[in-house]
């Protein structure tokens, strides 16, 4: 399980998403991110379709995934 706990990028509230990690101000859950790369979505379009989301949170949260693995 990736600790998202030290991206700022993202934020978790129980109360919201039921918990899930979202992009910082908005309801967008980070898994949707990977879900929608993994089915082909370039970043800039990810950006599109789900208003709220900036470029620089989305790399940021990519970034953060480097730097997990790199560490592990």
């Amino acid at each position: 399980m990736m600790n998202w706990s030290a991206c700022a990028a993202v934020e978790r509230d129980p109360e919201r998403v039921s918990g899930a990690w979202v992009f910082r101000g908005t309801r967008v859950p980070v898994a949707a991110l990977f879900e929608n790369l993994e089915d082909g979505i370039a970043v800039g379009e990810f950006v599109q379709l789900f208003p709220g989301v900036t470029l620089d949170q989305v790399r940021s949260a990519l970034e953060h995934v480097a730097q997990s693995a790199l560490a592990a």
